[in-house]
């Protein structure tokens, strides 16, 4: 099962903006959905989905296991009450969100469960997001070698993630762009406003398609029709390697999601 180039993030999107959202993107044409459970919004994901009538077999959803429900007993049970939620019997894709803390549960234990998930046909694939490369390689050494479908991470071109996105690359492991517009903060970005106005693109798209060229899968979000009808059209956006020489040059290891009580030693 291919992983989506392209999809649509909903972090921090709740309640009837998510609603809206997911409504207006499927609508649009989107077709692979991101959520997780810490973000409180399956519920709500999972009414857009039944009222947008797009078959679920058409559709790719991915949700994330938090890091309270890691362990063997709860895991299982917390991915079945998203489901529940999002009125599916299963998921596409099932992620680890965060490396447990402190390795307050193991890693042989979390991913043991998420296989075991896999095998009930809970999930269709599995993978982990925020993982480093020694925190990757002792996944695959768990789950074995073409058994991860991601690794998602923040990327953007501020945060080009050089020696993580070339190890996962190196291992088969398919890398997820998160935060791939960095808050909003490279939309204004000289270099992007000059390439983008170059191709009669946006900067948005510019970005888009700068991590897509590279392989990397995207989940941008917005909550509004125009720019996530516009973010679709980084699809079609194919960059000069000039122009890739040149974004390659804005990174600055300028990382938004670095919570203390979660990040790992990042690489």
């Amino acid at each position: 099962m291919t992983l989506p180039a392209f999809g649509l993030g909903t972090f921090r999107l709740k309640g009837q903006t998510v609603f809206d959202t997911v409504t207006n993107a499927l609508d649009l044409g989107y077709r692979a959905i991101d959520t997780a459970q810490i973000y409180e919004n399956e519920a709500d994901i999972g009414r857009a989905l039944a009222a947008s009538g797009v078959k679920r077999d058409d559709l790719y959803l991915t949700t994330k296991i938090w890091v309270d429900n890691f362990s063997r007993d709860k895991l299982i049970p917390s991915l079945k009450d998203s489901l529940s939620k999002l009125g599916t019997d299963r998921v596409d894709l099932t992620l680890i969100h965060w490396p447990s803390p402190a390795n307050a549960v193991s890693m042989d234990e979390y991913l043991g469960a998420l296989l075991e998930a896999r095998a009930q046909g809970l999930t269709r694939a599995i993978g982990v997001s925020n993982f480093t490369i020694a925190l990757l390689q002792q996944a695959i050494a768990i789950a074995g070698p073409d058994q991860l479908a991601t690794n998602q991470i923040e990327l953007s071109p501020y945060l080009q993630n050089r020696k993580l996105a070339e190890f996962a690359r190196a291992q088969g492991v398919p890398v997820t762009s998160y935060m791939t517009l960095a808050y909003g903060k490279v939309l204004n970005d000289p270099v992007l406003v000059k390439i983008a106005q170059a191709h009669g693109a946006t900067t948005a798209q510019v970005a888009l398609a700068w991590a897509m060229q590279q392989g990397y899968a995207v989940i941008p979000s917005s909550t509004k029709r125009e720019n996530l009808a516009s973010n679709m059209k980084a699809c079609d956006l194919r960059l000069s390697d000039d122009d890739m020489q040149q974004v390659a040059t804005l990174d600055r290891n300028d990382r938004q999601a670095n919570p203390a009580s979660l990040a790992p030693a990042w690489d």
